[in-house]
């Protein structure tokens, strides 16, 4: 049967599928079998089970699941919330002012994260209502704040870098280490727009707090050191070559639990919500995973992977056009579908036309993870703009119009990564572990 066939077939039973409310692992794992029951010879049954299995038991993916609990256990203690207080007395003299405290606070807390939607929902929860008090213009807090919170997915440890290292075979320790540039990079620009706008519209930020002598500053900001020391215990762990990306992991969850202990938050209903929320969205992703591993293996028995890599290959596009061709493919997808499926649905079809082009697998990866930060911020399924729906009460629409300068923002971070590969692989080249 023609490929172009047997493509549609297999497309319009995922959207049918996934339209009837099926989970999205479940469905997956459905279109897979019909693929090989129906177009190959091997026995779907047993293909099923050996691929299940093989996705869901490798050491590598120990990693998501204490990362994801390091959140859990951060986003329900008092860590996150003294953060604002440390935050906010640094920020009086920039343009902008406290508006800068979402895209700090974000990128903070990202780096003891790893998920978006919870670094959007924690810094959110303590800089709302404060922005708000204080007169804040609302659709720049919550533009901002839609946009910094993505920054949990780019700055290690992220949780869609562990997902595509292990669908992609890339080292994750080395996805963390080229991730960390591209992070600064990012809130950067977000923070320059917020200067640059403030500038334009000084009579929308509200005047200045009273001044702050440094010993006092430094005094507030005290609440900041916990947060300070387990990043540095994390990621100073694996970039100095001491502990793997599933080694960190355990240190962080177990400074996480020592911290909230000793700040006096962590109780046993505290515990017991933490590691339940872990748990279950941990299921969710390992699902999905196991889901795509077997559609990854049927579409390899029918041939799929190879043809489309032939056929992109034979449009005869530049290194630049491809990339921005997969910009705009990926984009699309993130309208439709949450950003660990659409790593794990196409991953095993672009891998090889990706590195047929001379494409970096590291450099891809942190590129896969910005356009998957735009689907953040994207209708109709933007995990952060569902969060801050939910907080704020405001309409979607409003929320995703509000979003979009920094949408335009990533796109500018992923021009500037290809014309300056070095941002991405700079670091990653001279810290090999």
């Amino acid at each position: 049967m023609n490929d172009l066939v047997i493509t549609s077939l297999l497309v319009g039973s995922l959207f049918l599928i996934l339209g009837s409310g099926v989970w999205i692992g479940l469905t997956l794992s459905g279109v897979a079998w019909i693929g090989i029951q129906v177009f190959s010879a091997r026995a779907a049954g047993d293909a099923m089970a050996v691929t299940i299995w093989g996705s869901s038991s490798g050491w590598t993916l120990t990693a998501l699941p204490l990362f994801i609990w390091m959140g859990e256990i951060l986003f329900r203690t008092r860590l996150s919330q003294d953060m604002f207080k440390g935050l906010a007395p640094w920020m009086q003299a920039l343009p902008g002012r406290l508006l800068h405290t979402n895209v700090v606070g974000c990128a903070i807390f990202a780096a003891v994260s790893g998920s978006s939607a919870a670094t959007c929902a924690t810094i959110g929860k303590m800089t709302l209502p404060e922005l708000k008090r204080r007169g804040y213009p609302e659709d720049m807090t919550i533009g901002t704040l839609a946009g910094a919170g993505t920054l949990g997915l780019l700055i290690p440890p992220s949780i869609i870098m562990i997902v595509y290292g292990v669908a992609a075979d890339v080292s994750i320790s080395d996805l963390f280490i080229a991730g960390v540039i591209p992070g600064i990079l990012l809130a950067a620009l977000f923070s320059g727009y917020i200067a640059i706008w403030a500038l334009r519209h000084p009579d929308k930020i509200p005047p200045r707090d009273a001044p702050m002598r440094f010993m006092a500053k430094l005094k507030e900001s005290s609440s900041l050191i916990p947060v300070v020391l387990l990043i540095v215990a994390v990621l100073g762990s694996i970039y100095a070559g001491f502990a793997t990306a599933t080694e960190a992991a355990a240190v962080g969850v177990a400074g996480a639990l020592v911290l909230s202990t000793l700040q006096g938050s962590m109780n046993w209903p505290t515990f017991n919500q933490a590691l339940m929320g872990a748990t279950r969205l941990y299921c969710m992703i390992a699902l999905i995973l196991s889901g795509a591993a077997f559609l990854t293996l049927a579409m390899g028995y029918i041939g799929l992977p190879r043809h489309l890599a032939e056929w992109i290959s034979g449009l005869g596009l530049s290194q630049f056009w491809l990339i921005m061709a997969l910009m705009v493919f990926f984009i699309v997808l993130g309208c439709f579908l949450d950003g660990i499926s659409v790593v794990v649905l196409t991953m095993g079809v672009l891998m090889p036309t990706v590195q047929k082009a001379g494409i970096d697998p590291v450099w891809f990866g942190i590129f896969v993870v910005l356009v998957v930060e735009m689907a953040q911020i994207t209708p109709p399924v933007g995990f952060n703009l569902f969060v801050l729906q939910g907080m704020t009460g405001r309409e979607l629409p409003y929320i995703a119009r509000v979003s979009m300068p920094m949408f335009f923002l990533m796109v500018a971070a992923i021009l500037l990564i290809y014309f300056v590969p070095g941002i991405v692989t700079w670091l990653p080249q001279h810290m090999k572990l």
